[in-house]
This record gives structure tokens, C-alpha cells and sequence, in this order.
């Protein structure tokens, strides 16, 4: 039985999911919730999830949620060593991205698009130039090499993607920053890359 994702076909973090598994060719059953109407903040969303987020992923009767936390679980589950490393070093190298992901990418693109395509009310200079500053320094960091960490794809390049690629939703545009689009170019190209709307 293929494991069911509990998925928004908008949101990058339920993206970052599907495009692993697409990547891996690993089976998972889409289960649309609608989250204008609020279902993510009912049964049986928070059931799985208290914090009435998106994505949640079952496995069988294993509950997992937040993206990273999923991408972590496939990668070791069905990736090996390719997708996420176990030598400390390189593990560590991986989660350090991990976090950038859900901390200055979300706080910067990610927001600024939350504010443009979705009209949360937040500070959208401040998401501008979070975005900026995350930018110019993977720029500089992808200006040496191909991918964020190793010599290879790994979740780290998957969990941070999709919100600088939905980056213009938010008008934050790449084009002072040929490095990362360059980069998004490499997971384009990928074998069995899926894309998503906006991407």
C-alpha cells in the first residue's frame, strides 16, 4: 500500500515531498485537503497533526509531519546514502540547509510570495530583503559549485528549491543571482522531475 500524503498542490512544502518521491520513483497517494475551507484546522488534518499544517505523510501507521522532518524519512527510507548522507560530517553539512530552509528562505521568499499570491499580512519589505540577503549569500555559495552541499543532489537542495523558485510570486526576482538559477536549472533537469504550479 503506497503511503498517503496529505498535500496542497500550492504549497512549496508539499512540493519539496512530491519531488522526492518523483525523484526516488517511491509511490504515494495524494490526498488533496482543502485548505481554503480550512480542513487542514479539522479532523481529520489535526488528528494528524496538531499544528493543523501541511503536508503530513502516513506510512502504513506512521504519522510524520513538517517537510523537512518528511524528506529526512524518505531519503533514509528509499534514498541511501546519495540523498542523506550518515557520516556525521556530510549529515551535518545536509541538516544545516534543512534549517535554512525553514528558517531565512521561508522568513524571506516564502513570505514574500505568502504576502503577493495569498495577501497574509506581514511585513513585506522585511521579507524582501530577507529574501536579498539569503539570495546574495547562496549565490556566492553556488558560484563555487553545483549543488548546496557534496558533489551531488541531496534533500538540502530539495528542501531549499521550490520557495526561491516561487520567489517571483513574491516579486523576488533571480535575476541578480545567476548562481541559484543555474542551480534551479540542475534539479530541473533531474530524472523524473515533477514540477508544480507557479514552478
Amino acid at each position: 500500500m503506497p503511503m498517503k500524503l496529505y498535500d496542497l498542490d500550492v504549497s512549496g512544502n508539499c512540493y519539496k515531498v512530491r519531488l522526492l518521491c518523483a525523484l526516488l520513483s517511491v509511490p504515494v497517494k495524494l490526498v488533496p485537503v482543502d485548505f481554503m475551507s480550512g480542513a487542514h484546522k479539522r479532523s481529520p488534518i489535526v488528528d494528524l497533526n496538531v499544528f493543523g499544517q501541511l503536508p503530513v505523510l502516513k506510512d502504513g501507521d506512521f504519522i510524520l509531519r513538517d517537510s523537512q522532518a518528511i524528506l529526512v524519512y524518505i531519503a533514509r527510507k528509499w534514498g541511501g546514502e546519495a540523498w542523506l548522507p550518515t557520516d556525521a560530517a556530510s549529515l551535518g553539512l545536509v541538516t544545516q540547509w534543512l534549517m535554512v530552509a525553514e528558517n531565512e528562505i521561508a522568513r524571506g521568499p516564502g513570505d514574500a510570495r505568502l504576502h503577493d499570491k495569498f495577501g497574509n499580512k506581514l511585513d513585506i519589505a522585511e521579507a524582501r530583503q530577507k529574501a536579498k540577503r539569503i539570495l546574495t549569500i547562496m549565490d556566492e555559495h553556488l558560484s563555487a559549485r553545483e549543488w548546496l552541499v557534496l558533489d551531488r543532489p541531496t534533500i538540502a537542495d530539495i528542501a531549499c528549491m521550490p520557495y526561491i523558485a516561487l520567489g517571483w510570486e513574491g516579486g523576488v526576482t533571480l535575476e541578480p543571482y545567476p548562481a541559484v538559477a543555474a542551480w534551479i536549472e540542475r534539479i530541473r533537469k533531474l530524472p523524473n522531475f515533477v514540477g508544480m504550479p507557479g514552478l
